[in-house]
């Protein structure tokens, strides 16, 4: 495999310098991704931290060996800075911006002026604040292959255009890259100052509380009160770290004012070490060297150990992303290739349709839905509600009673009459329309969630396909939809039309007597009902209407008698005339009072007449609700079938079998292509972003494949003699362990040594 070009200006042979080199490639790669892209993605970093001149700066630039970061009394560090470190074979050293690629920076001074150019654009000229980051990358024989984040200091107090919660603000910045496991934190505090308070150690704590992966950094020791040192500090006897402590001799504003090269305060650092009794026997935590050795090691393991799982997320986005990517496509410009991609829209959407409606597409476990909720509107709305009905509970007793009169015309009726049960049982079957027409309208509004449902992010790139496509299923549906309220309509009709009481389940005859005796009739007058022993229905009628004879012929029988006394009364009053008339009518005729008793006045009757209640009528009205409950559930039963099928028929296979042909006849057309298939400029922008997105993710996939198997060594050891830099090594000071081994701080941590790497 070709070797990067990082990997060829490195020295051969050597596990770190192939590693640390591919990260900064990674970081570089990844940095090109958005906030949504790169999360998940964080990568193997030190983050320096620290308050307000602690001297985080400092410490950056006697790593670098230069003097290249903007200085001043107040907040200098205004934007996040990534600088990576790339040691090179070569003599020369430059600086490299990833917001001007290609080109180079030989002059330091250069640096610096580009980092408070790009500071003053994004934060201002007034000592405002931004999160957005500022990438170098400084090629240099003299340094050690690291990647280290410069955040702006803490500060408490605004000073310039900084908003009153700056502090608030730079914590929460500080914190969105210290919190992740992957970042390696350098927490910078100066030894003038108490520890115990310290900024940078509080917030390490915050977001690692086991202090696994802080490194501890006591800076300006040179300047603390006479007659004491760090001692303690630097063995981890006051705040232990995991990875310990590196004591640091910073360069003074003096030195700063003056000119003083970072090689001569290292220098200085190195004689200040040699010459402090304090300091012996700290070689491994003293001085700018052994923090560059220090954070080299700790970050070269700190890579491996997040390796496969960087690795495993990599993957897993890139997977995500080129399944998004196909979703898009390519972008179509022929007239051709845009009449192909519509008739697969189309195939695809009735495709998806028929899956819903049938249960065989994307079946959801938390709630019901395509096919299953038209089943559920079926059987346990429409059913469910026309068993729950009682066909008589809309008819009153009086209602009934006064139909069975009507029926019966001037004359009256001798036998219970069948015009009653018809008339009541029609206006029954006639309350079955509305329910019957709603279940189809919900079925048609369930077919319109499921055309919505259809194919949902392929459409979203086309607006006017999408609006035209939901117009014409629309339409199509309401097509199917007024056959079916036809076909509903002609249902209920036709029951109403004929009432079939030789329907093998209607109940009639003789046991509907029986019931309404035992319902209505008290238990003395039971035996004038009792059903004749051959069990017939005519048996049962001729006993109900021998009855209604019988009263009947009572009736006219006292009509009769009435009559005749009327008769009878009359002769006898012409005789008493006649007689009283030869007697001595003189006292009769011609009288007035005769006059008055001779005229009989009636009762004009009432506007509105109610039917009389007896026992026979209760009997009857008893006879017609038992007739009315027998024939509406067989009607029931029979609309309760008939209904869905006719809905699934004119409606929901309709759709099934030909919509496909409908879209095609409406929507394939020359003349349409173009408007149709155009995309919004969205979508044009999300294609674009999301295919950069997936080249820098196979980018950084096939930089990750580079990465060499012996890196897995590394937590055996690591080698760092072929890594001797130009920075002053410290004479004088013996290194603590046999062969050198540096360990991160004193025996009494024992397992918790940050590792065991030769030097």
């Amino acid at each position: 495999m070709a070797k990067s070009a990082a990997e060829a200006e490195a020295a051969p042979g050597t596990v770190g310098q192939a590693v640390i080199p591919l990260v900064n490639r990674l970081q570089d790669i990844i940095a090109r991704l958005d906030g949504d892209a790169a999360a998940g993605l964080e990568l193997p970093q030190v983050a320096a931290i620290g308050g307000q001149s602690s001297g985080k700066s400092s410490v950056l630039e006697a790593l670098v060996g230069r003097d290249f970061l903007p200085r001043g009394p107040n907040i200098c560090t205004r934007r996040p800075l990534v600088l990576q470190l790339v040691r090179h074979s070569a003599s020369e050293e430059w600086g490299e911006f990833l917001h001007a690629p290609g080109r180079r920076f030989h002059d330091f001074e250069q640096i610096k002026r580009e980092i408070q150019l790009e500071t003053d654009k994004e934060a201002g000229d007034n000592k405002g604040v931004s999160e957005k980051q500022i990438r170098l990358k400084i090629f240099s024989p003299n340094v050690l292959d690291i990647t280290l984040v410069d955040l702006p200091g803490i500060t408490r107090v605004p000073v310039g255009d900084q908003p009153s919660d700056i502090e608030s603000r730079i914590r929460t910045m500080i914190m969105q890259y210290i919190k992740h496991p992957s970042c390696i934190i350098l927490a910078v505090s100066p030894a003038n100052a108490d520890l115990a308070n310290s900024d940078a150690l509080q917030l390490a704590r915050l977001a690692d509380p086991d202090g696994s992966r802080t490194i501890g950094v006591i800076t300006k020791l040179d300047i603390m009160d006479r007659g004491t040192d760090a001692r303690n500090f630097l063995l981890g006897n006051v705040i232990p770290l995991k990875l310990g402590y590196v004591g640091l001799v910073n360069r003074s504003q003096e030195d700063i004012n003056f000119n003083r090269s970072v090689k001569d305060a290292l220098a200085f650092e190195e004689k200040f070490f040699s010459t402090l009794p304090a300091y012996h026997g700290l070689a491994h935590c003293c001085g700018v060297p052994q923090l560059a050795k220090k954070l080299n090691m700790i970050l070269l393991k700190h890579i491996t150990d997040m390796l496969p799982g960087l690795k495993t997320r990599i993957n897993a986005q890139l997977v995500a992303v080129a399944k998004e990517h196909a979703a898009y496509g390519d972008t179509v410009e022929s007239a051709a290739g845009h009449g192909v991609k519509l008739l697969n829209i189309l195939r695809k959407y009735c495709e998806a349709f028929s899956s819903m409606v049938e249960g065989k597409n994307r079946v959801s476990t938390d709630k019901l839905s395509g096919g299953a909720r038209i089943h559920y509107i079926f059987q346990s709305i429409f059913v469910k509600s026309l068993e729950e009905v009682d066909p008589c509970k809309s008819i009153t007793d009086e209602d009934i009673c006064t139909t069975i009169q009507n029926s019966g015309g001037p004359k009256g009726a001798m036998f219970l009459p069948e015009v009653p049960f018809e008339i009541l049982v029609r206006k029954q079957i006639g309350r079955l329309l509305d329910p019957s027409l709603q279940c189809a309208q919900f079925i048609y509004d369930e077919l319109i969630k499921i055309s919505h449902g259809c194919l949902t992010s392929e459409l979203q790139k086309f607006p006017i396909l999408k609006k035209r496509m939901s117009e014409v299923v629309s339409s199509f549906l309401r097509d199917g939809l007024r056959p079916a309220e036809t076909m509903i309509t002609h249902i209920i009709e036709i029951e109403m039309d004929y009432i079939n009481t030789s329907h093998p389940s209607f109940v009639g005859g003789t046991k509907v007597v029986e019931l309404a005796k035992h319902e209505v009739l008290p238990t003395k007058t039971s035996a004038s009902l009792s059903v004749h022993k051959d069990g017939t229905i005519v048996g049962s009628e001729i006993q109900l209407t021998a009855e209604r004879g019988q009263k009947s012929r009572a009736v006219f029988a006292r009509d009769a008698n009435r009559r005749a006394t009327s008769e009878q009364g009359d002769m006898d009053a012409g005789t008493s005339l006649s007689g009283g008339s030869q007697m001595g009518n003189s006292q009769f005729v011609g009288s007035p009072s005769s006059k008055l008793h001779s005229i009989i006045q009636l009762k004009e009757p009432p506007i509105t007449l109610k039917p009389s209640e007896t026992e026979q009528d209760a009997t009857e009205v008893a006879i017609v609700k038992l007739l009315i409950k027998s024939y509406y559930d067989i009607v029931r039963k029979s609309i309760e079938d008939a209904i869905p099928k006719a809905v699934m028929h004119f409606l929901v296979n309709h759709t099934k079998r030909d919509l496909h042909n409908f879209l095609i006849r409406k929507l394939y057309r020359e003349n349409l292509l173009n408007e149709l298939m155009r995309e919004t400029d969205e979508v044009l922008i999300r294609r674009q972003h999301i295919q950069e997105t997936l080249e820098v993710l196979e980018q950084a996939h096939r930089t990750l494949e580079e990465f060499p198997l012996e890196a897995e060594k590394i937590e055996k050891g690591y080698d760092l003699s072929g890594h001797a830099t130009v920075l002053p090594k410290i004479h004088g000071l013996s290194e603590d362990g046999p062969n050198g081994i540096y360990t991160s701080s004193p025996n009494r941590y024992g397992a918790h040594q940050a590792s065991h790497l030769v030097i």
